[in-house]
Parts: structure tokens; C-alpha cells; sequence
């Protein structure tokens, strides 16, 4: 009876500890995001819209929530808010390109072709933003996603030394309970936002330095990373 009693104790103060982390991560992030998030017409302006991924339909064609972030970084570049897209995504597997499928639809919309950069191993937030610093020397940018993902998305981005605005995609009314369930997940991904951050460095796929910007835009060269465990 005692071991259940203390282990019924650990796991209470194990649990209240976790649920703390949680809330205050997320809070942070909410707080930080705030007054960097700026509608449309609003938004300061930047060399560059990173536009994160979002999932293909079964055809390859980018999904709802895809088509907006494209579409909301096409009317940033129409407006002169931005020069370039870049478009990260995933393109694990050859028959998923997340890249490509968001290159098609930005340029039938009307972005000419020669604006617009791919990032093909985008696999997630993290591996994004660092790609957009250590491999594309994006030092300013502004970035496209919807308004639940847009904290986490700051965070990440401007603790690895991108300087980040957040401009939100929401363009149409997502079905409530695929958005209830984004909202829900983006609480333990913040989380583990700070952790990779702030603790873990985790190496995303690299590759040699494709600066899109002249120097003083440019790309490190990748002896210059940052290695595991430090900011």
C-alpha cells in the first residue's frame, strides 16, 4: 500500500510538472507571437516568405490549408510586402512533393517561377527554419501559416536567428474538428519546439549552402553551424 501511495505521489508530481511545462511553453510562445503577427496589408516587409508544409490531397495537389499558406504568400509578393517564396516542405518519397506541388500552384496563380525557392527537406518546423538560415542565409522573413501554427513557428524561427513576422493563412473555415485537433497537437510541438531548441540542436538534413540573397543575405558556410546543445 505504501508503494502504490508513493508511486500514486511520483506520478502526480511528475504530471503536474509536465502539465506546468506545457502551459507555460505554450504560453510563452503565444505572448512572443503577438506582436509579431500582422494581417495581410499590415505586414512589414521582408526579402523573403517562408511558407511551411501542410500535407498533399491524393492527387499530389496541395492540401486546403496548403493552398491557403501558398495563396497568402502570392498576395504578400503581389502586394511588394515580399521578392521571393520559399517553399519548404517534405520530398521524402518520389511520389510526395511537398515543394513542387506548392511551386505549381503559386506560379499558376501568377508568382513567376524565377521568384520562387524550393526547400526539399523541410520535414518540420525546425528542420524549416534552420534550413532557411544555415543553407538559404535568410537573416529577415516573413512567415505564412495559419494562425495555430504561427507561434510555435516565431519561436522557432527567430531563436535561430531569423529576424520573423507571422502573417496568417486562415482564408477559409477548416472543418472544427480537424481544427480542434491542430490546436491540440500544436500544445506538446511547442513544447518540444523549445526542447530542439534550447537543448537538443538537432542536425536537419544539409547540404552545401544555396545563399538566395547576396551577402548581406547570405549563407553560411556550413563549418559556421551551430552544433548540438547550444544557441
Amino acid at each position: 500500500m505504501k508503494t502504490l501511495k508513493t508511486l500514486f505521489t511520483v506520478s502526480a508530481v511528475v504530471g503536474s510538472g509536465a502539465i506546468f511545462l506545457l502551459g507555460i511553453t505554450n504560453l510563452t510562445a503565444w505572448l512572443y507571437a503577438k506582436p509579431r503577427t500582422f494581417m495581410l496589408q499590415d505586414s512589414p516587409t521582408a526579402p523573403i516568405a517562408i511558407v511551411f508544409g501542410a500535407g498533399l490531397s491524393r492527387d499530389g495537389s496541395p492540401s486546403p490549408v496548403l493552398r491557403d499558406r501558398v495563396a497568402t504568400a502570392a498576395q504578400l509578393y503581389f502586394e511588394g510586402k515580399v521578392s521571393k517564396l520559399l517553399m519548404s516542405g517534405d520530398n521524402r518519397f518520389i511520389n510526395y512533393n511537398e515543394p513542387g506541388a506548392m511551386r505549381d500552384y503559386a506560379v499558376q496563380l501568377g508568382v513567376p517561377d524565377a521568384d520562387i525557392v524550393l526547400d526539399y527537406a523541410g520535414r518540420r518546423t525546425y528542420d524549416t527554419c534552420y534550413r532557411a538560415r544555415y543553407i538559404f542565409g535568410v537573416q529577415q522573413a516573413v512567415l505564412v501559416t495559419q494562425a495555430f501554427h504561427l507561434p510555435r513557428a516565431l519561436i522557432t524561427c527567430n531563436l535561430l536567428g531569423i529576424e520573423a513576422w507571422g502573417v496568417p493563412a486562415d482564408q477559409r473555415a477548416y472543418h472544427p474538428l480537424a481544427y480542434r485537433y491542430w490546436r491540440l497537437r500544436e500544445i506538446p510541438a511547442t513544447l518540444m519546439a523549445f526542447i530542439d531548441v534550447l537543448v537538443r540542436r538537432p542536425m536537419p538534413v544539409l547540404g552545401e549552402p544555396e545563399p538566395i540573397f547576396p551577402e548581406p543575405h547570405g549563407a553560411f558556410p556550413l563549418h559556421d553551424l551551430p552544433r548540438q546543445g547550444g544557441i
